[in-house]
């Protein structure tokens, strides 16, 4: 018989949002049934039903001090409400602001008077709701406020999801941290469960692999949530681009020159996530081949299923005390992991890790 993971968040917004709807919507899903929107309904001993959220660290002052159930319909979150999320008895804490908020970004997230509130000791939050995994969710281009919740992860004994393009797992310096706390940590920066990193990827590498020579390659994407209207400076966004960049042309055997990344913030979308997709190669003969191609998405709920699975693999890691960053699950859910793994491959390493034929 598992427990519940216990699950302490930094940053409820829309992705937190989509996370803990998604916790009731499936809590009465078949596990022998193949159930749309997931890809493990079990991973593990762990149903889906078996995570739980126990606290949320937030820097909104209109999220703090409301239940969880009702602070993740606040504004600015705007995703969809696909489920209707029963009172948890859990009251949203401020967490330390740091450059988690954006100068451009304080009236948009409804930033706290810090001259008024008082962030909580992280550490002491989490050992008390007996957490066991932390998911960070902090918005793009919060450099400190990882490292800080990072930190806060390592001292509490907590595992850590990073689900942004921060630098954490992939830093080899905090991964020898973990590491040599007897803690795992996954990450850098979630992949959705179908979105524009993962499809570039794959066309990517089905042109490499049908004898394609790719000369050029863009992904342009714009949205209209606060991810993008942060992302709107570029000086908050030069890990993203990194992280989405190198997990494309890290399938390519030779040099492509490549643009990605955020493009624009076009408000009225919403949580829709448009993404532009462009591939010109040479086929037999050198003849021309151009691949032009539309993702459009709700983007918050396209990563929720994945962090779902890594959570649970980050408690198998505890249960069989393993330490350090997951290598098998970190490629397989994450743009900038610490070793990047084609993600065929990744996926049956992730099986079989589940299986424990492999550490990690």
């Amino acid at each position: 018989m598992t427990r519940k993971i216990r699950v302490f968040i930094a940053g409820l917004g829309n992705c937190a949002s989509s996370i803990i709807q998604g916790l009731t919507y499936y809590e009465n899903a078949n596990s022998e049934d193949t159930i749309p929107g997931l890809m493990h309904v079990k991973f593990g001993d762990y149903h889906i039903s078996d995570v739980e959220v126990v606290g949320a660290f937030e820097a909104n002052s209109k999220k703090i001090g409301k239940d969880i159930s009702k602070a993740i319909l606040e504004p600015p979150n705007c995703t969809t409400i696909f489920a209707k999320v029963p009172k948890l008895g859990i009251d949203v804490l401020p967490g330390p602001i740091s450059d988690g908020v954006a100068p451009h970004m304080r009236e948009s997230f409804f930033a706290y008077d810090e001259s008024k509130v008082k962030p909580v000791n992280l550490v002491d939050a989490m050992k008390e709701a007996k957490a066991d995994v932390l998911v960070n969710f902090m918005p793009v281009g919060s450099h400190d406020a990882t490292r800080i919740y990072a930190q806060a992860a390592l001292d509490a004994g907590v595992a850590f999801a990073n689900g942004i393009p921060e630098f954490i797992v992939s830093d080899k310096t905090w991964a020898d941290k973990f590491e040599a706390a007897g803690i795992p940590v996954a990450g850098d920066d979630i992949k959705s469960q179908l979105g524009a990193t993962i499809l570039h990827r794959v066309l990517a590498k089905l042109s490499i692999d049908r004898g394609i020579h790719v000369d050029e390659t863009y992904q342009l994407n714009v949205g209209g949530n606060t991810d993008f209207e942060n992302m709107s400076r570029e000086d908050r966004l030069t890990t993203k681009r990194i992280s989405k960049t190198e997990a494309v042309t890290s399938i390519f055997p030779y040099d492509v020159p490549t643009r990605i990344g955020p493009s624009d913030y076009v408000p009225f979308l919403g949580d829709t996530k448009v993404c532009y997709l462009w591939l010109k190669g040479r086929n037999f003969g050198d003849n021309p081949v151009n691949i032009q191609l539309k993702l459009d998405v709700t983007d918050s709920p396209n990563s929720a299923g994945v962090m779902i699975d890594v959570i649970r693999a980050l408690k198998i890691a505890q249960d069989r005390n393993i330490a350090g960053p997951l290598i098998s699950m970190s490629s397989y859910a994450f743009k900038h992991p610490p070793v990047q793994i084609p993600d065929f491959e990744s996926k049956e390493k992730v099986e079989a890790y589940i299986r424990g034929e492999i550490e990690r």
